[in-house]
């Protein structure tokens, strides 16, 4: 069963409000056969769009005619959608009409909607899509990755109804977006309230837009999510002051709040009647494994909870083992329908079945206390969380080496740090801003004489400046 197949029972209710005004269900199905129409049979295809009514529309089409899509952010550039296009041959691109152009040799325009087009491959070659594969996303933020995760039909119903079950996501609850749909958390937004027959109010704009404020006090969200970046935000604008009367509850996820932010807006929410809810999640795990219930705020600050309904959390230790004493380190390890069927990194790939068997090491290091509260404390792997978006630093480290500089990136949550050997910080900059279309803010570029290396070569991050 697909998330969507049944709401079309929901009628004349509101489903999305954008620029040009809201439609109801019925005309978010009538848009979506629009677009899916023009497509004869399963196959697999590139969404590269944005909040807009139209993307959604397609979305929502693809997944109940069993059209295998990948989300990509309108934003990313040429040269790294050009690479996947190469790697994964998709029979089709649905994307804004301004860089049609861009795969002229290759695709052909078939339909034009809103200021999007349907292309169409010329030289058709026919992929092997498992039958449980549902939909398909990046793993690395705006890094150009390969790697994407594969997720069943099982997996995206799944976490919505999870998700759905312990926030209490009602049909007459409306979120307005704050993040891409092509990224996990924001597209699990949309997915859970169109699932019940709520509404979703579309948008482009940051919260650093006088527009998006308008488009707030005359929607009245329900409820809105952030990363912690979001949260940054907010402060800044003096949320404390801010008229919130029609939020019922404020989600947050893509990476630990500071403890700092986390009591503040605990404190602030409280006084305001609204429920603070702090998530943890992976777009290996379709997006949310756990939450940390509201009336635990004053009592578990820090945590990320217990497993969502249906989830499982334990530890291991370096050999594998299961920990059971509580206050003790090891990799978090989940278990759940929402874990992903595996990775990507061919086309031949999308034909494979579910090589995790529900079971997801998540890489991160974390505690557990007497009552069964978990406890971020570290990451096993070189991954950063960048205002939601999860970096690969071995895949920057790869960007920088191919654009032939001699770097090295580290850093922490929301601050990415590049050590450059040559007088070219200018230049590397440059790069990132375009390759990585990160704010400038979340990255420091310094000038060393040289990388500390071990005497076999490895690079020595301990002895990096810090």
């Amino acid at each position: 069963m697909s998330l969507f197949d049944n709401i079309d029972r929901f009628g004349d209710r509101v489903a999305l409000i954008g620029e040009s005004g809201s439609i109801s269900y019925c005309d978010l199905l009538g848009l979506s056969a629009g677009v899916t129409d023009l497509i004869l049979s399963r196959c697999f295809v590139f969404l590269v769009g944005g909040n807009h009514l139209i993307c959604v529309a397609a979305y929502v089409g693809f997944m109940r005619r069993k059209i295998v899509p990948l989300l990509l952010n309108g934003g990313i550039s040429g040269e790294q959608l050009t690479r996947l296009i190469e790697i994964y041959l998709p029979s089709y691109i649905f994307i804004s009409s301004e860089r049609s152009g861009e795969f002229s040799y290759d695709y052909e325009v078939i339909g034009e909607f809103s200021g999007y087009v349907l292309l169409k491959r010329t030289r058709e070659r026919k992929l092997n899509l498992h039958d449980d594969l549902g939909l398909v996303l990046t793993t690395s933020g705006s890094t150009g990755s390969p790697r994407l995760v594969r997720l069943s039909y099982k997996n995206i119903l799944s976490n919505a109804e999870s998700i759905i079950s312990y926030l209490g996501i009602l049909s007459g609850d409306r979120a307005i977006t704050t993040m891409p749909m092509a990224y996990s958390y924001g597209l699990s937004i949309i997915n859970t309230h169109l699932r019940v027959g709520g509404s979703v109010v579309l948008t482009e704009l940051t919260l650093m837009d006088r527009g998006f404020w308008n488009i707030f006090k005359e929607s009245k969200p329900s409820t809105f999510g952030g990363v912690p970046y979001i949260f940054e935000m907010l402060k800044r604008l003096r949320f404390s002051r801010m008229e919130m009367s029609f939020i019922r509850y404020i989600t947050q996820a893509g990476g630990r709040l500071s403890s700092e932010l986390a009591v503040e807006f605990r404190d602030i929410c409280a006084s305001k009647g609204i429920k603070f809810i702090v998530m943890y999640g992976q777009t290996e795990a379709t997006a949310r494994m756990s939450y940390l219930p509201f009336e635990r705020l004053y009592d578990k600050s820090g945590s990320i909870g217990v497993a969502i309904p249906g989830g499982e959390f334990w530890l291991e230790d370096d050999a594998g083992k299961r920990i059971e004493e509580s206050n003790i380190s090891g990799e978090l390890v989940y278990k759940g329908g929402n874990v992903s069927m595996g990775y990507a990194e061919s086309a031949i790939d999308l034909g494979k079945s579910d090589e995790n068997g529900g079971v997801l090491r998540t890489g991160d290091i974390a505690q557990v206390d007497e009552d069964g509260y978990y406890y971020i404390v570290g990451r096993k792997k070189r991954f950063l969380k960048i205002f939601g978006n999860r970096v690969n630093l071995d895949e920057v480290d790869l960007l920088l080496k191919r654009s032939g500089y001699d770097a090295v990136s580290t850093g922490t949550d929301d601050k990415l740090k590049i050590f450059v050997t040559k007088n070219q910080i200018e230049q590397v900059r440059s790069l990132l801003l375009d390759q990585l279309k990160l704010n400038p803010i979340a990255f420091d570029i310094k000038f060393i004489s040289q990388i500390p290396r071990s005497e076999s070569g490895k690079i020595l991050y301990s002895k990096l400046p810090e």
